[in-house]
């Protein structure tokens, strides 16, 4: 069996002929994601409150929709910057098909990515996570009835230094000097002073720590945000539990391991009128019992859904490390994750439904 034979020299009319769509895996994906959810009522939320300017010269702007679709696609195909997301924007033709980006067009600017996440606000991404879940609870799927809560380190965009600097660094910070380069000129980059140090497992860490609750039955990210690394895990268990009820099914039960036992939250639950599925632990004063130990294993089977999201996400996102120095810019990158990760999650248990029914 031979070779195929391979053109030397590739002429603009080889270069100009589209690659077959039916062998494009890349577009089938994205037509599939296209087709999904419905975008225009993801559109009719961003949208609120996005003032246009009124400037008659120069180009127009780009639709706040338009944008939003580019950065889930950072998130889809694991595209680490800004830079190379505008680089493949304009050399895949799949990208453009689903953006809508005619061929003679080039991708907006990196900077342009950087200015929109500033536009964004954790009151629309709530909208837009609450829409997207109600979109395929309305295909059958029963959602936030359970939800599984936990936190993971998430290391800092920055090098690591002593508590001591960084207690120089933010007074530094704090002056006027400390807001400016060398130059004079507003800091463009500035190290990160929101982390900082906690153990676990015996070993240290530097960064932040981000609390997450996901749907117990079908793994959806319902909520996740971040704090600096020392704050206790048991401090967002309220948080989390809150602001995950984003659909109109009823939260029942919440499951967590023992870093979050303790009256305090048991307390909580019972006052709203939520089951307690909290794992127990050992105390100064009583070991457990046979049927709390048994009770953990049976809780440890369902909350491991957390547990699989942070793995995926680190495997695809490389969520293990903070993208930005700042608790806002990474709030936004991680809100972000969660969308992106939502519709291809229900994505896949659609699809997965309709082979098996």
């Amino acid at each position: 069996m031979g070779f195929k034979t391979q053109q030397k020299q590739l002429t603009f009319s080889d270069l100009s002929k589209p690659f077959p769509d039916e062998k494009n895996r890349s577009l089938k994906t994205l037509m599939d994601l296209q087709n999904a959810v419905s975008w225009s009522r993801i559109e009719s939320i961003l949208v609120k409150d996005y003032p246009v300017g009124q400037k008659k010269e120069g180009n127009k702007a780009y639709p706040p929709m338009f944008l939003f679709k580019c950065l889930l696609l950072q998130k889809w195909f694991q595209i680490q910057s800004d830079p190379e997301l505008e680089n493949l924007i304009n050399d895949r033709r799949s990208f453009r098909i689903f953006l809508g980006l005619p061929s003679d067009e080039p991708s907006p600017d990196h900077s342009t990515f950087s200015k929109f996440r500033k536009r964004l606000t954790k009151g629309k991404f709530d909208l837009m996570v609450g829409d997207i879940l109600n979109q395929f609870s309305a295909q059958g799927l029963t959602i936030n009835e359970g939800v599984a809560i936990d936190a993971r380190i998430v290391k800092s965009a920055s090098r690591p230094v002593s508590n001591k600097t960084l207690e120089k660094i933010r007074a530094k910070r704090e002056t006027p000097e400390g807001q400016v380069d060398k130059n004079g000129n507003p800091l463009k980059y500035c190290r990160d002073i929101e982390s900082n140090w906690t153990t676990k497992n015996k070993k240290h860490y530097y960064g932040l720590k981000e609390h997450t609750a996901v749907d117990a039955e079908h793994g959806f990210v319902l909520t996740t945000v971040l704090s600096p690394a020392s704050v206790h895990d048991t401090n967002y268990f309220t948080y989390c539990t809150l602001y995950s009820r984003h659909i109109k099914h009823a939260l029942v039960i919440v499951y967590a391991d023992k870093g979050y036992a303790g009256e305090p939250n048991r307390t909580f639950l019972s006052m709203n009128k939520l089951q307690d599925g909290i794992m127990r632990k050992d105390t100064q004063t009583a070991k457990l019992t046979e049927y709390e130990i048994d009770r953990n294993k049976k809780i440890s089977k369902v909350r491991y859904i957390v547990e699989q999201y942070f793995g995926l996400s680190h495997l695809q996102d490389n969520a293990q490390r903070a993208r930005f120095t700042t608790i806002d810019k990474n709030n936004i990158d991680i809100w972000f994750r969660q969308v992106a990760f939502n519709i291809k999650r229900g994505l896949k248990i659609i699809q997965k439904q309709a082979v098996t029914a």
